[in-house]
């Protein structure tokens, strides 16, 4: 005989215990990254151009997860280290700060690459950081935010390319394009563009999906690529992954909190809304 708790959890009626939803929510709020087939295409991508040295960049909207793509491309090509010998070091991804001069930059750059930032001029600075990127052998500087360095620095990071013949790769949002753009120089160098788009059609119920199983992973089914709760979540995140991914995170959540065990519309619904 099938016991009325066993009967109630095939059919998603049974609520989770307490201890039970804490534990699926704090898994919920740890980041996740995806093998999604636009990052894959954007990581062929940089392949191709680290492999001939060739700088470019990559520009799309906020929240379409550029920064995400990027992070998993560092995440792929792990520095290697063999036992005596230096470390090599692939990828090298900053995210500089705001107003980033070129002294920033080139200690972000020296930071990451775990060397100690020695105090100086900027021509200190500079000199260090061309020195360690030779040293760990980098073949491709990622600088996400890119739009966050001054006008002026842009000429260091042409330098890096010209000098060290490393592909350097400029990551920011239409303002980007509008700064560099004022620098024939700069623009010449940086005039590969690889565009992140939103998601639409098709490969945003494929990425619904994947998250469904992937991310969310609920005791549950919650058909979230009906079309209903696709109608929902079109409307909720225009396309943008990065809204996508906040939105199903917390209508999971709240669904978790009032008892459910998968995603209930009507809480995927009020969530949705507050992000019109």
């Amino acid at each position: 005989m099938v016991q009325a708790k066993e009967l109630a959890e095939v059919l998603g009626d049974f609520k989770p215990t307490e201890d039970q939803s804490k534990t699926e929510i704090d898994r919920l709020r740890k980041k996740t990254i995806m093998p999604l087939e636009q990052v894959s295409r954007l990581h062929s991508w940089l392949d191709g151009k680290r492999q001939s040295r060739q700088s470019c960049r990559v520009v799309g909207e906020s929240r379409t997860g550029k920064s995400v793509a990027c992070a998993a491309y560092l995440h792929r090509h792990k520095p290697q280290q063999a036992a005596g010998k230096k470390p090599i070091v692939p990828v090298v991804y900053i995210q500089p700060p705001q107003k980033c001069g070129a002294k920033d930059l080139f200690k972000a750059i020296i930071e990451f690459l775990k060397h100690r930032a020695t105090k100086g001029t900027i021509s200190d600075f500079r000199g260090r950081a061309m020195e360690v990127l030779q040293a760990c052998e980098v073949e491709i500087l990622i600088i996400d935010e890119a739009d966050r360095l001054k006008p002026e620095t842009f000429a260091d990071v042409r330098d890096i390319y010209d000098k060290l013949a490393i592909s350097v790769v400029l990551v920011g949002t239409d303002r980007l394009d509008a700064v560099i753009k004022c620098d024939e120089q700069v623009h010449n160098r940086f005039r590969a563009c690889y565009r992140f788009g939103k998601l639409s059609g098709e490969e945003f119920a494929k990425t619904v999906a994947l998250w469904e199983q992937q991310i969310l992973k609920l005791p549950v089914a919650s058909n979230l690529t009906s079309k209903e709760m696709l109608r929902l979540l079109t409307a909720g995140t225009e396309g943008y992954i990065g809204r996508m991914d906040e939105i199903l995170r917390e209508a999971a959540i709240r669904s978790l909190s009032a008892g459910f065990k998968k995603v209930d519309k009507k809480i995927l619904e009020e969530v949705a809304k507050e992000y019109k």
